[in-house]
């Protein structure tokens, strides 16, 4: 049952993710697309709106870690002395990263969710790079389009 739990929650913050990543995209791209002011403001909004959904992301995924770590059959953490949520969230951010520093490591069942973390915030980086990529490939192609045109 701890497994099936651990599962079911992972799959449930997975989908939570993916359904904040492509929602603030889709914002963050109308929002680009209809405002007139300068391309800086516009990357700086972008590059912000990004990094803010990414950090939403990390939340959810420590959150659930941390009502997972509730039920003792779920599993544990090896290194801090408590599973506070701030801890959490923290291996949350450093497993969706990919840098995995090893200070904190989860044990028992909850390594699923972890292990699926990883590669999701993978995953939705890269998505996100491909996006801010569109982007600023869509604002150089403008500015050179700018610098052809007769004064």
């Amino acid at each position: 049952m701890p497994h099936a739990t651990v599962v079911l929650a992972t799959l449930a913050a997975l989908a939570a993710c993916v359904l904040i990543q492509y929602e603030a995209l889709v914002l963050t791209w109308k929002w680009v697309s209809r405002h007139r002011g300068h391309r800086r403001a516009k990357v700086i909004y972008a590059i912000a709106s990004v990094i803010a959904m990414h950090v939403a992301e990390i939340w959810v995924f420590g959150v659930t870690i941390w009502l997972l770590l509730l039920w003792p059959q779920t599993g544990s953490l090896y290194g801090p002395q408590s599973a506070e949520l701030l801890e959490c969230v923290y291996l949350s951010a450093v497993t969706f990263s990919t840098v995995g520093f090893g200070d904190i490591a989860p044990v028992g069942p909850i390594r699923f969710l972890s292990a699926t973390e990883a590669l999701s915030g993978f995953v939705l980086i890269t998505w996100s790079a491909s996006f801010t990529y569109l982007e600023m490939e869509r604002f150089w192609r403008a500015d050179e389009m700018d610098s052809r045109r007769p004064e």
